[in-house]
Parts: C-alpha cells; sequence; structure tokens
C-alpha cells in the first residue's frame, strides 16, 4: 500500500465518527465501499492513459486537514460580496465545503422544488435521494471513490414535473483559511418529466492555499427534462481543483454544459454523459484561458446507449507563458445506438513556444449507421490576419485581443442566459487584458472595483 493510502485509511479511522450521518447504515456503507475501492485503486498515476500527462499523484501533499465541521454562522455577505451582475437567482454557498446558512438547511419552495444540503434531503425525503445517490460505479478512478468515502456536504436540487424555473439556482464555492484542506463534496441534482432547471456553479478562492477540492456531481434528467449547467473557475495557483461531472439522460432530455477556466493551479474537468433512452441530447462546450504555470485538464466522455440521440462538444483555449493543457474527449456509440449523431471539436491558441497543449478526440464506434466527426487544432494568431488589421489602423496589441476575443466568444455564444453571456464576455475581456486576476473577492467585477477594462477599440461592436 502507497503512503499516500496508508495515510488516507489513518485518516479515515480518525475522522469517520465526525461525518455527518455515519451511522446511518445507508451511508455508512457508502463510505466503506468507497475506502475499499479506493485502496484498491489508490491516487491516478501516470500510467493510466487518461492521466499520463500531469497525474495527480505527484501533486498532492503528503497531509491534509479536513474541516470536520461548518464554521459558526456569518452573513455570506461579511466575506463575499461579488454577484453575478445583474442576475435573479437563488444563491447558495458553501464555505470550505460547507453550506452556509443560518437554520435553513434545506428550502421547500411553492412551486415544488427542493434546494439545499445533501444531508437533510436525506433525512427528509430519502425517496428522492437514495435512489440516486452514488448509482454510477466508476471502477477506474480512485478520486470518486475517495469523494464516496469523505464527502462531508453537498446540494441537493430536486425539480418535480412539469416545471419550468426561470430563475437560476447559483451555487458558489470558497476556500477560505491558512490549513491546506482536503474538501469533498457531492451534489445532486434531479430534474424531473418536461421540467427545465439552469445553474450556476463558481469556483474561487478566498485565500491561497495548497488544498485539495475533490468534487462529485450526480445529475438526472428524466424524460424531456432540460439543464443548463455553467461551471466557472477562478482558483488560485496553488489549488488541486477535481470535477466529476456524472451525467444520466433519459428519453428526449437535453443538457447544456459550459466549462470556463479563468484562472487555475491544477484544474481536471471530467464529464461523462450516458444517453441511455433515443432522442437524448447533449451539448458540451468549454473555455480555458491559462497562463504563467497553470495546468488544465479537460475530459469528456460521452456514452451513446441508445438510438436517435445527438452530442456535440466545442472546447477552446488559450495558453500563454508556460502554461499547459489537455483536451482528451471521447465517444463511444455502442452496437444499439444506430442513428447516433456526434460531433467533436477542440481549438487552441499558443501565445508562445513554451505552452505545452495536448488535444486526443476521439470516436469508439460499434453501430454502422451514424454520422460521426472530429477535429483539433493548435496554432497561433494568424499573421496575415494580424497585418490586415493592422493596415487599417490598430495597433499590434488591440490586434491581438480582437482576434483571441473573437476566437473565445465563440465559446460562450451558445449561453442562453443573455445576463450571465454579457458578464462572461466582460470577463474573457478583463482575462484575455490581464486584468482578471485572483483577488479576494472572485473573478466578476464588483463594487469595489468598477474601473471596466481598457480597449483601444470597442469590442461590443463585432
Amino acid at each position: 500500500m502507497k503512503p499516500f493510502t496508508q495515510y488516507i485509511h489513518t485518516l479515515f479511522e480518525s475522522v469517520a465518527p465526525a461525518l455527518p450521518e455515519y451511522h446511518n447504515p445507508y451511508i455508512k456503507a457508502l463510505r466503506q465501499s468507497g475506502l475499499k475501492r479506493f485502496s484498491t485503486l489508490e491516487l491516478p498515476h501516470n500510467r493510466l492513459e487518461t492521466w499520463r500527462h500531469c497525474a495527480i499523484d505527484q501533486c498532492v501533499q503528503s497531509s491534509y486537514t479536513i474541516q470536520q465541521t461548518a464554521k459558526p454562522y456569518r452573513p455570506v455577505e461579511d466575506y463575499f460580496h461579488c454577484k453575478i451582475n445583474r442576475i435573479n437567482s437563488e444563491m447558495f454557498t458553501f464555505l470550505n465545503g460547507w453550506y452556509v446558512n443560518r437554520n435553513a438547511p434545506l428550502t421547500i419552495f411553492a412551486n415544488g422544488m427542493i434546494a439545499g444540503t445533501i444531508f437533510s434531503a436525506l433525512q427528509q425525503f430519502p425517496d428522492l435521494v437514495q435512489p440516486y445517490l452514488a448509482q454510477k460505479k466508476e471502477e477506474s478512478d480512485g478520486l470518486l471513490a475517495l469523494n464516496q468515502a469523505f464527502f462531508n456536504d453537498g446540494i441537493f436540487i430536486y425539480v418535480p414535473d412539469n416545471l419550468n424555473i426561470k430563475n437560476p439556482i447559483q451555487m458558489v464555492s470558497l476556500v477560505e483559511g491558512n490549513e491546506n484542506l482536503m474538501i469533498n463534496n457531492r451534489n445532486l441534482i434531479v430534474v424531473g418529466q418536461n421540467s427545465k432547471l439552469s445553474i450556476i456553479h463558481c469556483d474561487d478562492s478566498l485565500s491561497f492555499t495548497q488544498s485539495l477540492l475533490n468534487n462529485v456531481t450526480e445529475i438526472h434528467l428524466a424524460e424531456n427534462a432540460t439543464l443548463n449547467y455553467h461551471k466557472m473557475e477562478n482558483k488560485d495557483p496553488d489549488s488541486l481543483l477535481i470535477n466529476n461531472v456524472l451525467v444520466q439522460q433519459k428519453r428526449g432530455s437535453s443538457f447544456i454544459s459550459h466549462a470556463i477556466t479563468f484562472n487555475a493551479g491544477y484544474v481536471r474537468n471530467q464529464i461523462e454523459v450516458d444517453l441511455t433512452e433515443p432522442l437524448a441530447t447533449a451539448r458540451l462546450y468549454g473555455l480555458y484561458l491559462a497562463d504563467k504555470k497553470q495546468y488544465v485538464d479537460n475530459q469528456v466522455k460521452v456514452n451513446h446507449l441508445a438510438p436517435d440521440c445527438t452530442s456535440t462538444q466545442l472546447y477552446k483555449g488559450i495558453v500563454d507563458d508556460e502554461a499547459q493543457t489537455n483536451f482528451n474527449g471521447h465517444v463511444v456509440v455502442h452496437p444499439q445506438a444506430q442513428h447516433t449523431m456526434a460531433y467533436q471539436s477542440n481549438r487552441n491558441i499558443a501565445l508562445t513556444d513554451e505552452v505545452k497543449i495536448t488535444t486526443k478526440p476521439f470516436l469508439e464506434i460499434y453501430a454502422d449507421d451514424v454520422k460521426c466527426s472530429h477535429g483539433s487544432t493548435v496554432g497561433q494568431l494568424d499573421d496575415d490576419a494580424l497585418f490586415y488589421m493592422r493596415t487599417r489602423g490598430l495597433c499590434e496589441r488591440s490586434a491581438k485581443m480582437l482576434l483571441m476575443y473573437a476566437f473565445a466568444t465563440e465559446a460562450v455564444n451558445h449561453v442562453e442566459i443573455a445576463v450571465l453571456r454579457e458578464s462572461l464576455t466582460i470577463m474573457i475581456q478583463r482575462r484575455l487584458s490581464g486584468d482578471l486576476t485572483m483577488c479576494n473577492q472572485c473573478s466578476t467585477p464588483c463594487s469595489g472595483n468598477n474601473r471596466p477594462p481598457s480597449f483601444d477599440i470597442d469590442l461590443s461592436k463585432i
């Protein structure tokens, strides 16, 4: 047994009795099962194909602290002032892995929607939680097993049938403190038949620590359900952030994902979508802006398990300095999945010779009546386009900025929430100009910093 695996066993023995619902036989069995699987799988290493570029076993610390209880309540506004501008959303905040609330761990809305901490939901509505929680067993990923053993909190969202939730759910996960924390959150989202929901999920840091955030989000979409899932990351350069999103889709359902990384230390976004019944659709978009020594890894897998389903992947990246990025797109078309349509595209711009960009979109097809395509590009800014723009009066900086902006915004033009789309374009402008960096608040403009980004041209006229 490797030293870190032995350390995890020792840590589990010391903290497990304090973890929520440990004595609940259902939760205890989940934790023990997760620990057993982790003992076999251990941390991912570079001998695994999907981890061969920068495996996390070389990045973790020798020890971590687990915050066993939530900090004393204080209003979120005391330490987090930034909310996506002008979006009328229901906001839920997690601090160091714990849901921040005064006395309402679970909110039951008038329309029947339920949102709040997953353990309160398990106590009050076990029939809504147990059929979905940790049902997909991923036997090749030790981090999923580690999360199952240690998860201390997470959000539960349930939308009944035939509901169109107009206001998005905004979930903000914050890390604060001087300790190197290990945080394992497990989120569960269940959307009923013919219902529609939008989620904005943000990861931010209030302080710089070498923390390990190992999060799992399980999503279950019933027939004709629609979920718009927006994941935004603005983390400190010392953090390790692992996001696993596992999606199960029924007949006619639609899943639209936007994974946007503005700042990172080590970030790995894993999305696996199972299209289990006919006429299901998955549209997966991503944008990553990396510089310095950041590492951003996007792992996308779509399993076509039924006929007449469609999936689209479009991921774009701009990489500067000595940053490293990796994209691994995988589409599996099973024998019964006739009439599948699947499209993959990954495009990258390298701004220096020192960056390292790896891209691998690939198809695994076992059916003969399908339409599938895949492609990837890695290049630099077009010299001819730069020359053309400079002959029209633009300086070199503005010309480069315009090309990068046009390249990046294609990935967010599909965001359906207009106000969020506008905010994201502003944040892209700020990030490309070097103005958007990790601070003590978040990545969005706030009352303490209303200075707009400075450009020589009006990019809004594009």
